[in-house]
């Protein structure tokens, strides 16, 4: 579901799936740009001779990486609150990387709207379950509970 919903319909949409996002490749650029952006350049993400070693048999993304890119996902997922001036993202209440993404897979978001309070007037709170899929593989890549704040 994307597009455009309003306050009450927000709140009518607790405890429903609001949609799954496009797809996002995670290629060995993306994770050596990533490394550089982040100063953590451990070779389990970007030395693929090295990396073949270990149990992954190859690269795998951070995990901070697989988080960062929920904003994408989210953007592609979940409508916008009809009338709001900006939504920010606000934290976690939990995130848990559970599986490697291995360099050159595929992942995709699958979201919950978990909760949607007024937290102070003109400001809403939504909490929505995530997780990450990653094509082909039987685990996803992270759950987590994300927080949103919405201004309206």
């Amino acid at each position: 579901m994307t597009g455009m919903v309003t306050l009450n319909g927000y709140r009518a949409l607790v405890g429903q799936k609001l949609g799954t996002s496009d797809w996002i490749l995670v290629d060995q650029d993306r994770i050596d740009r990533f490394a550089e952006a982040t100063e953590d350049r451990q070779f389990i993400h970007i030395d693929p001779e090295r990396a073949r070693e270990t149990p992954f048999g190859t690269t795998i993304a951070h995990g901070f990486l697989t988080a960062s890119l929920l904003s994408a996902m989210n953007y592609s997922a979940v409508p916008t609150v009809a009338g709001a001036k900006m939504t920010v993202n606000y934290g976690f209440n939990s995130l848990r990387f559970l599986a490697p993404v291995k360099a050159g897979s595929r992942m995709r978001g699958h979201f919950t709207l978990n909760n949607f309070v007024e937290r102070a007037p003109g400001q809403w709170l939504m909490t929505l379950d995530v997780t990450v899929e990653i094509e082909g593989e039987p685990r996803p890549a992270l759950a987590a509970e994300l927080l949103g704040l919405i201004f309206v």
